[in-house]
């Protein structure tokens, strides 16, 4: 089951924990072979990639520093575009 995505909620909770600019750690679980596409991301940034014992999920973290609370947002929404994604 989906959860719907409250992005003003999100928000408050951004700003309430960070003061910007702020590096901030993005994490994901994707397919494996879907790398490249969570890279596309932040392209500017280092990933670090470690693949599930079974080898079918890969887990992306990638730390960047952020401007603003929006810009972290457009980035999970970029995310979720990417099939098969899971934003921690």
């Amino acid at each position: 089951m989906k959860h719907a995505f409250n992005r003003e909620s999100f928000k408050e909770k951004l700003e309430a924990q960070n003061s910007f600019p702020s590096l901030y750690m993005f994490k994901f679980i994707v397919p494996n072979g879907r790398e490249k596409e969570v890279a596309a991301l932040l392209p500017n940034n280092k990933m670090t990639l470690k693949t599930s014992s079974k080898g079918k999920y890969v887990s992306a973290t990638i730390k960047a520093l952020m401007p603003n609370s929006d810009a972290i947002l457009d980035v999970y929404e970029k995310a979720a575009k990417i099939e098969g994604v899971i934003s921690l």
